[in-house]
């Protein structure tokens, strides 16, 4: 006999239902985690990109300037004395002595100057002389006999006078005559050409049977001599640097072709005044040079070992930024945030400048900042790099 069918109240629960409510508390369950890891990552990629968006910088400390200040400036490299040597007379070269390169005394003969026209006028010259003087000697013997016949009464006092005048232009013309000699005399002297001091002659522009015009204006540069046992250095100083660079100042002098060594020089003169068109100081120093390894007309690299500013601040060429509103540093401080600071350049050292005023001793101040940053920026500073050892 069938058992009777029972109640659907009393029947056992089916594992269907209880099956999708599990699964509908992990999809729940998901979602949830889905949501909260996306919002995680959200969140975590906005921390990451504001901390990207803070710029990392290397700062250095503005520090006062220690030791001798170096400044290296070009020099010209003259002869203690050096002359350019031109004829005094007129004529045609007879004969040079000298040649390039070759030492001389002074008093030397260099070259001498064939001149017909001024011996003639020489002569001619001796002959008016001649001619004066004898025309003085009768002028003087007849007026001493008429101041003798005016004693006596003989003649008269305006005759006597006459004779006297006469006998006074006749000495004024020996004098005149006297002179020419004496001129003509010295334009003789002129055609021996002679070293004005001890030297080496640099320069020969003129050569056997040239044509030779007196003095500068009309004529060639026939020798130039140079004196090089001692040497002068010229050196066009910027105005800041003026104040420094005063007597008894050291330098050190490098040339070309003296490849590995150095010269010790001083400064021994200044121009005490600055070149309006320039704004440099001119300043002299000397240097012995009587082994003659040096040459004139060189070009030589002159460093200058100058004292420190007493309130000089030094930093790195690559802080200051050019702006509109000035020459201005970044400072960081110990907030981390930029402060642009206007400061007044001193001297320019080339890797690194002077600072006058505008930031203090141990401030620290940004390298290579960028154009975009900005007053008041959040920065984050880089540790400095850390030294490597040298290999021993």
């Amino acid at each position: 006999m069938p058992e009777p069918a029972l109640p659907s109240s009393a029947r056992p629960p089916s594992h269907t239902g209880r099956y999708a409510a599990i699964a509908v508390l992990l999809a729940v369950l998901l979602a949830v985690w889905g949501i909260f890891s996306r919002v995680s990552a959200r969140a975590a990629l906005g921390k990451e990109t504001a901390a990207a968006a803070i710029p990392t910088v290397l700062t250095v400390k503005a520090a006062r300037a220690t030791g001798a200040e170096q400044l290296v400036l070009p020099g010209s490299v003259q002869a203690y004395y050096e002359a350019p040597i031109y004829a005094r007379t007129s004529g045609y070269l007879k004969m040079w002595y000298t040649d390039i390169g070759a030492p001389v005394k002074k008093g030397q003969l260099l070259a001498e100057i064939d001149t017909p026209e001024v011996d003639q006028q020489y002569s001619q010259a001796l002959a008016d002389l001649a001619t004066a003087q004898a025309n003085y000697q009768l002028a003087k013997s007849t007026d001493v006999r008429w101041q003798g016949l005016l004693a006596t009464d003989s003649v008269s006092k305006q005759d006597a006078d006459d004779k006297a005048g006469d006998a006074a232009a006749k000495k004024a013309a020996v004098d005149s005559a006297a002179a020419n000699v004496a001129r003509l005399r010295d334009l003789e002297s002129f055609k021996r050409v002679a070293a004005p001091f001890d030297g080496t002659v640099v320069s020969r522009n003129t050569d056997i049977g040239a044509l030779i015009n007196a003095g500068q204006g009309t004529g060639t540069e026939l020798f130039r001599v140079s004196d090089t046992h001692r040497l002068r250095i010229y050196v066009q100083v910027p105005q800041p640097y003026a104040p420094a660079t005063t007597p008894g100042v050291e330098a050190e002098l490098i040339f070309a072709e003296r490849s590995g060594k150095s010269y010790r020089a001083q400064i021994v003169h200044t121009a005490n005044a600055l070149d309006p068109n320039t704004r440099t100081l001119q300043v002299e120093l000397q240097i012995d040079n009587a082994r003659g390894e040096l040459f004139p007309g060189a070009y030589a690299e002159v460093h200058f070992k100058l004292p420190p500013g007493a309130d000089s601040l030094r930093l790195p060429a690559n802080t200051v930024l050019f702006r509109s509103a000035g020459l201005q540093v970044a400072t960081v401080g110990a907030d981390k945030h930029v402060r642009l600071k206007n400061v007044t350049q001193g001297r320019d050292f080339g890797s690194s400048i002077e600072i006058l005023s505008g930031i203090e001793a141990g401030d620290e101040v940004v390298l290579n900042p960028p154009d975009s940053l900005t007053d008041g920026a959040e920065v984050r500073i880089a540790p400095p790099p850390a030294t490597q050892d040298k290999p021993s």
